[in-house]
């Protein structure tokens, strides 16, 4: 990938620096970021003392939550350090956001320069990617996964020059995996580019993991969130796992307060060990709930997508792909919104046909079962 020429005639004013001595994320970057000061925060710059009076705070707190008053740490250093043990990666491989979808922003934001780069996905999928870079004026090649919901076989010359790719594995809507050793393939083939994979839905199938490659690729990032299986959807809190490199490149356009004190403090919880092991039987219960429902579904005349997530896609219609019937959709739409369920329908044409259920609590299985058993 040729460098931008406001980064050429960056490097020749510099003159003390060559490219190979930059680092992928250096070369990727904006080249305005490379010499960017980022804002230094009162908590960022720190130091000790009993008087704290330098980041014009109130005196008083007015909470129950002990420190509510003064400003949280940037990247609050138990937390970081609680995610990082958690994924088995270092301290300096992890940053953590408002939820993944600020990690996408963040991204887009400090390596895509708007009306001239672009970033690739492949759909059906995550619809955040593509928004989150139209916002910036940054290009979508929006590519399509195989009929068998893998990547496609001449993936680089459909991606291009392109600097961010996006994988959303397991794969939002439908649920499929894509096999780590061929996304290792993808992030080798793809050395100039960094290769995003979203794992959101990761603790429901953790051998599927990327994380522990990011030693081993420097243009590899991995999404993370505690919005699922960690039961935290409303904290909004998540992780951008990658090289050292590429997260103190991020760190220059972070908003100088992202992770609010309480969110912090729940997180941390979370990642306890008590916290992990609540999440892991919570995670089995929603799987056993997940295959109960499956198998209504597919009683019920669907064609069910295996499920790697929280959640099942459900195609109605023809049992030989994936067109289904709009008739018999649209009636188990209107049974369910009769029933007061809200379910997930897609614009999509490939998903037209199409209806997403996220797992539940045993009760409303239940009731979802007895719903759909004369709904087709």
């Amino acid at each position: 990938m040729p460098l931008p020429c406001a980064l050429r005639r960056w490097l020749a004013r510099r003159n003390k620096m060559s490219i190979k001595n930059l680092s992928l994320a250096e070369r990727l970057a904006r080249p305005e970021l490379l010499t960017l000061e980022p804002y230094q925060s009162a908590r960022r710059i720190g130091g000790e003392g009993q008087i704290w009076i330098n980041a014009n705070e109130s005196p008083f707190n007015n909470s129950d939550i002990e420190g509510l008053n003064r400003y949280p740490e940037c990247q609050p250093p138990e937390l970081i350090q609680r995610y990082a043990e958690y994924a088995g990666v270092s301290n300096q491989q992890v940053l953590s956001s408002r939820g993944a979808d600020e990690a996408i922003e963040l991204l887009i934001r400090t390596f895509c320069i708007p009306g001239r780069d672009s970033i690739a996905c492949f759909g059906p999928t995550y619809g955040m990617y593509a928004i989150s870079a139209q916002t910036f004026n940054v290009g979508v090649k929006a590519l399509r996964l195989n009929s068998e919901y893998q990547l496609p076989t001449e993936l680089g010359s459909q991606v291009g020059d392109a600097k961010l790719v996006f994988i959303c594995n397991p794969n939002n809507p439908t649920g499929t995996v894509i096999a780590p050793q061929i996304i290792e393939t993808v992030v080798a083939a793809l050395p100039e580019t960094l290769v995003v994979v979203d794992e959101a839905y990761i603790e429901f199938c953790p051998n599927y993991s990327m994380a522990s490659l990011l030693d081993k690729y420097d243009n590899l990032v991995v999404l993370r969130t505690l919005s699922k299986a960690f039961a935290l959807a409303g904290a909004r809190c998540g992780f951008m796992l990658a090289n050292p490199k590429v997260i103190e490149m991020v760190m220059r356009v972070i908003a100088p307060y992202p992770v609010p004190l309480p969110v912090a403090k729940l997180a941390i919880d979370a990642l306890s060990e008590q916290g992990i092991a609540k999440m892991q039987t919570q995670v089995a219960q929603l799987k056993a709930n997940g295959q109960r429902l499956a198998n209504a579904l597919t009683a019920a005349g669907a064609r069910v997508l295996p499920a790697y997530g929280n959640f099942v896609l459900a195609y109605f219609g023809d049992q030989g792909s994936c067109q289904g019937n709009e008739t018999q959709v649209s009636e188990v739409q209107a049974r369910l919104k009769q029933a007061g369920v809200v379910a997930r329908a897609y614009k999509d044409p490939a998903l037209a046909d199409a209806i997403r259920f996220s797992f539940t609590s045993d009760a409303q299985t239940d009731t979802l079962i007895a719903l759909l058993a004369p709904a087709v």
